[in-house]
């Protein structure tokens, strides 16, 4: 769908932009001459002759008129910034359903607008960024995650901790002496509530209360936070105490055992923030870097909303960098 849009964008783009052209430079001075004839002529007929051949057609004036409005919009939204709305609560507590932010289109290189191949490069993720990138599986789709591992890396999670140990440059050995300092404070009760609605199949997750943790809601489950420290970079995170994920459904690499990946060259490694609720690399795979659209850098507006729901308010205070 992104890329439709960007296909349609670029085409009405090339439409207006070759009429403006046209009419600037071709149609705009032969009536500037006609209108020349007009005030010199004497004849009424032939004035009104050629005071219909000098009017500018309204389709044309209006073609000139969006072209350099849709310019700066395909530029903007292709090279530059790009806005994105949170649909889910994959990134929990960092984004929020009804967030909407600014993905930075530059900051892995400069990239074609319509087949995603790189142009100029600028630049590779780090680990800890925010990236919007094409899920692997279905291109159509835009997912957000964090970076966790990088090519190179030896992945390895603990499904029952919840931990995260890195080691860079170690895919393809038997064993590593190094690890990336990855450290966690202690579990506290977040602000965070996950609701359920029981229906004929049983339970299934409705969406994400924000409730102060002296407060207790009805069938719901109050997630834990902690903080993770992934090198230099600082976030938190939440779980769902005592779940363990299902390590059944993990992908499982060639040679390596489950809950362990190796990050090939070119590709990555990323994980939601919301661990107990995100479809991500440890079920599907590793993110190729022909598939990075960006990164998240800001919010530009939030709305308070569930997933699937229409807004019921605005959170201004959440207007700002993303950390």
């Amino acid at each position: 769908m992104a890329n439709m849009f960007a296909l349609i964008l670029a085409i009405a783009t090339l439409i207006t932009g070759i009429i403006w052209c046209v009419d600037r430079f071709k149609l705009a001075p032969a009536r500037r001459i006609r209108q020349a004839q007009l005030t010199a002529g004497e004849n009424e007929a032939q004035n009104q002759a050629l005071l219909k051949k000098a009017k500018q057609p309204g389709w044309v004036e209006t073609c000139g008129s969006i072209f350099p409005v849709l310019l700066v919009v395909f530029i903007v939204r292709s090279f530059i910034y790009e806005p994105f709305q949170i649909p889910s609560g994959s990134m929990m507590p960092t984004l929020l359903v009804g967030d909407f932010i600014l993905v930075e289109k530059f900051a892995y290189g400069i990239k074609n607008p319509i087949t995603q191949t790189t142009l100029i490069p600028t630049g590779h993720p780090q680990r800890g960024d925010i990236v919007v990138f094409k899920y692997p599986d279905d291109p159509k789709l835009d997912y957000i995650k964090r970076v966790i591992g990088l090519p190179g890396d030896r992945i390895i999670y603990d499904p029952l901790n919840k931990n995260v140990t890195v080691q860079p440059g170690c895919a393809g050995k038997s064993s590593c002496a190094s690890a990336l300092a990855v450290t966690y404070s202690d579990m506290a009760p977040s602000d965070f509530v996950q609701t359920f609605d029981s229906t004929g199949n049983g339970e299934s997750a409705t969406g994400f209360l924000q409730v102060p943790p002296d407060q207790q809601v009805d069938g719901g489950i109050r997630l834990a936070q902690r903080t993770e420290t992934l090198g230099n970079v600082t976030h938190r995170i939440l779980t769902v105490p005592g779940q363990r994920d299902q390590v059944g459904m993990y992908y499982h690499q060639r040679d390596r055992q489950l809950a362990e990946w190796s990050v090939p060259d070119g590709q990555y490694f990323m994980m939601g923030d919301n661990r107990d609720d995100s479809a991500d690399s440890r079920f599907w795979g590793f993110v190729p870097e022909k598939n990075l659209v960006g990164k998240a850098t800001a919010i530009w507006m939030s709305f308070e909303k569930q997933e699937g729901q229409w807004p019921t308010g605005v959170r201004l205070r959440r207007i700002g960098a993303i950390h």
